[in-house]
């Protein structure tokens, strides 16, 4: 389709050019230093005043200038935006306390928006959103085509409001709506802190904020008090955040003070961020999960514990979000957030996503693409990717660029499963349980509420209520139930009943752990979940060569982070 003024700037050109000389700090021709840029920036003042002048029609100048700069941006990277003066003041008007919003952070990656994640204690979660979800309609009104400020706009409402959100589900044959009560969105990003066994600890991030590096070390005392002598850390899902906290974080995790992350600019001086401070779990091991929406800060420390040989990273390719953004106001309220500079690892790895092609739809979903095989060693690699992607470790592993993290260990999707569990996991059976748990919730309160512990410890699904479950499955969401595996069909909610009875045990641990999250929070589900999770179970059986990473930082050895230039 045809993009009017593609390649345009502003309104009135030279006037906006000299307005952000001014916000820059620099003049306007020592900004237009090529004659070049000063001839072009002169057929663009040209080419609007002939418009605003001779067209056959009225053009409204304003609407014709924002079209000019969302076209320029454009050609840019995915993740650079023009944001009104409107919505701006839309933006502030949502931080009132009076607003409120639904707990999810979302990208909009063709047409459709993406929820990237839920936040812990949010309405979004507690009603059954999940990552991968797309927002087709918020309150009846289609929101394909819609904007990020389109789709916060119709999400965001006074607290206490309803709003009704309508999700296309991958493995659900048809949309699912939810109800969610607009609420204070809480701050808290660290939601999962236990321990697994008598020696290893568990910490889950959900984001990047200004108190999840004081959560983070807050949970490391907790863990260490309990005797931890080794660390999961849980990064998936994770969108990123405040870089400074990732810094922080990592910080905690190595000795010395080598290179955490580095930001590289066109015109801004680069910056190295180093460790600075005696941590609290230096020479431990250290397994970090990650998956394909893994993001940003959680990139930041992945990569600079990867690169350090600090820790073994497992799962999946991370996104590739590796922009540094900064926000230039224009004159008239409105604002442009900018690339400036590109995150890079302390090896030099570029942890963005390239996006040269231009073509948005593949810059997203090739982040979420399968895993052929089922578990193999990212050596399986090493002969198919180029030496210009190859990269050196503090202790001369080889790590790999392209966009991401690469794990050490990847661990494919939940898509290689049985159907029954990709169903399951795919959160197929979450509105089942919904419907399930509505018509038990009073009798499931009284007897468990008060008990956390003895629910997770004594709790089964009994014959009764298994039975129940797959009569609401069948009678109320459309889940068919066939003797014929041929007719499998994960799209329609068609599940094979001898696959569902296979995977009986690991079905009913994954109800368990919706009924704890349900009655005691997150906190109280993680463990049971990754009683069933395969990355997370699969990570358990890694500890040896964690061990042997964590070897490089044992008191006494001296072959630690004293390479130059790391």
């Amino acid at each position: 389709m045809k993009k009017p003024f593609s390649s345009k700037l502003l309104i009135f050109p030279a006037l906006f050019l000299f307005g952000i000389g001014t916000l820059l700090g620099v003049k306007l021709e020592s900004a237009l230093s090529e004659q070049d840029t000063i001839e072009q920036l002169r057929k663009l003042e040209d080419a609007f005043l002939i418009i605003n002048k001779r067209y056959v029609e009225g053009v409204e100048a304003g609407q014709m200038a924002e079209n000019a700069i969302l076209g320029m941006l454009e050609d840019l990277d995915p993740h650079s935006s023009y944001i009104s003066a409107e919505e701006i003041a839309e933006i502030q008007e949502s931080y009132q306390g009076s607003f409120g919003g639904i707990g999810i952070t979302f990208e909009v990656p063709n047409d459709t928006a993406q929820v990237i994640t839920t936040i812990e204690g949010g309405p979004s979660e507690a009603a059954g959103l999940r990552a991968g979800d797309r927002i087709i309609a918020v309150n009846d009104s289609a929101a394909i085509g819609l904007r990020d400020r389109g789709i916060q706009k119709r999400l965001k409402g006074p607290i206490g409001t309803e709003v009704d959100v309508t999700v296309k589900r991958y493995g659900v044959p048809n949309p699912l709506t939810f109800t969610i009560v607009r609420d204070r969105i809480p701050l808290y990003s660290v939601d999962g802190v236990h321990m697994v066994d008598e020696q290893t600890g568990y910490i889950r991030v959900t984001r990047f904020a200004q108190t999840t590096y004081e959560e983070f070390r807050e949970a490391l005392y907790q863990l260490k008090a309990q005797g931890m002598q080794r660390l999961i850390l849980d990064l998936r899902n994770n969108p990123g955040g405040i870089m400074q906290d990732a810094v922080e974080m990592v910080d905690e995790l190595v000795p010395g003070n080598p290179v955490i992350v580095r930001t590289k600019g066109r015109t801004i001086p680069e910056q190295t961020l180093r460790a600075q401070e005696v941590g609290a779990f230096e020479s431990q091991p250290v397994i970090v999960l990650v998956n394909s929406y893994s993001a940003s800060a959680s990139e930041i420390v992945a990569g600079a514990l990867q690169d350090h040989d600090r820790a073994l990273i497992v799962g999946q390719r991370t996104f590739g979000k590796g922009l540094v953004q900064n926000q230039f106001p224009l004159p008239d309220g409105s604002l442009l957030q900018m690339t400036t500079a590109r995150y890079y690892t302390p090896s030099g790895r570029l942890i963005q996503t390239p996006y040269e092609d231009g073509n948005l739809e593949s810059y997203y979903e090739g982040k979420f693409a399968d895993y052929q095989e089922s578990v193999f060693h990212v050596a399986a690699y090493k002969e198919s990717i180029p030496d210009s992607l190859k990269y050196e470790t503090t202790h001369g592993r080889t790590v790999f660029g392209g966009g991401g993290i690469l794990p050490d260990y990847i661990i494919p999707p939940d898509t290689m499963m049985a159907p029954a569990l990709q169903y399951t996991f795919g959160g197929g059976l979450d509105p089942v349980f919904r419907t399930w748990f509505a018509s038990r919730e009073a009798a499931f309160r009284e007897a468990w509420t008060e008990s956390p512990d003895a629910f997770s410890d004594t709790y089964a699904v009994s014959g009764a209520e298994w039975e129940a479950f797959w009569e609401v499955a069948q009678t109320e969401h459309d889940v068919t139930l066939t003797s014929d595996a041929d007719a499998v069909n994960l799209a329609n909610g068609v599940l094979a009943r001898a696959d569902v009875q296979d995977h009986r045990e690991t079905i009913e641990i994954y109800i368990k752990a919706m009924l704890a999250r349900q009655l005691f929070g997150t906190n109280a589900a993680i463990p049971l979940y990754n009683q069933i999770q395969p990355v997370f179970q699969q990570a358990l059986a890694l500890w040896e060569e964690a061990e042997s990473l964590a070897g490089y930082y044992q008191p006494g050895n001296s072959n630690n982070l004293g390479r130059s230039g790391y």
